[in-house]
């Protein structure tokens, strides 16, 4: 079995030293419960697209903090934050830097090295795009025998962005989010049918409370089977963590036995 435990709990606006403190303190209660632990969006900050002085590089305090505990606690980690990459030009002898944000997601591997991915959908509704690069990687990595997808909230409406490809196909999807409560009958629906389409496992974490815009956000975080067997879901608003247990070989036999998602239209993005 695969453990992945969700994490459902409330984001401080802006407030990174509090949230990292917080994630970590749950992180370290799953130590021999769970092999994965999935955060929400932007666990640090919450979704301010528009405060580029809380974004930090790959290597800064809040990649390096999640490192130390995946490692402490033998837990990977997976979720988002604010991520600034700094390139430097030179210019008549003058040294320019310049700084480009992304919504970019990590998988923190205990004693490995981690991955990441960009957003690739950035929502323009809160001018997310004016802020932040979109990412065009669609990176699958392995960690136990376990074959990963991670998409970020806005990318679960795009189904072709989640397409479980058969030259590299993955067991199980993570979505990493900030859905709020108004359009939370969306990410119900979204959160099935992607998983339904794919054929694959789903584990999908939202936070709960309210945000510093006057947003709401009442969590419904889930994990589905390949049949729509709800493995964990949360109730509204409850806070928490639940850990959902996936059996891949499972999967994988469920597959072969009625293997629907190799009939799938084939294309690629360009």
């Amino acid at each position: 079995m695969f453990r992945v435990a969700i994490l459902q709990y409330p984001i401080v606006w802006a407030d990174k030293e509090t949230n990292l403190r917080a994630a970590v303190r749950r992180i370290r209660r799953l130590k021999g419960k769970a092999d994965l632990a999935l955060l929400p969006e932007m666990f640090t900050t919450g979704f301010c697209t528009d405060r580029p002085e809380l974004a930090e590089t790959t290597d800064g305090r809040t990649m390096q903090t999640l490192q130390r505990t995946a490692d402490e606690t033998g837990v990977a980690v997976c979720g988002s934050f604010i991520c600034e990459e700094i390139t430097t030009t030179r210019l008549n002898d003058t040294e320019q830097e310049q700084k480009t944000l992304y919504n970019r997601g990590f998988f923190l591997r205990p004693d490995d090295k981690p991955t990441f991915v960009d957003k690739a959908h950035l929502y323009a509704h809160s001018h997310e795009d004016r802020f932040f690069t979109a990412g065009n990687e669609r990176t699958i990595f392995e960690y136990k025998g376990v074959r990963m997808r991670l998409i970020i909230c806005y990318d679960l409406r795009f189904p072709l962005w989640a397409r479980n490809d058969m030259d590299h196909p993955y067991d199980l999807l993570l979505v990493s989010a900030n859905w709020p409560e108004i359009r939370i009958q969306y990410w119900d629906a979204l959160i099935a049918a992607r998983g339904t389409e794919n054929q694959c496992y789903i584990c999908a974490a939202n936070p709960v409370g309210d945000d510093g815009i006057g947003l709401h956000y009442n969590g419904h975080s889930v994990a589905y089977d390949t049949r729509l067997t709800p493995l964990v879901r949360f109730p509204d608003n409850a806070q928490g963590t639940r850990i959902a247990c996936f059996d891949i070989d499972k999967l994988h036999h469920f597959r072969e036995v009625l293997p629907l998602w190799k009939d799938a239209d084939y294309f690629r993005l360009l």
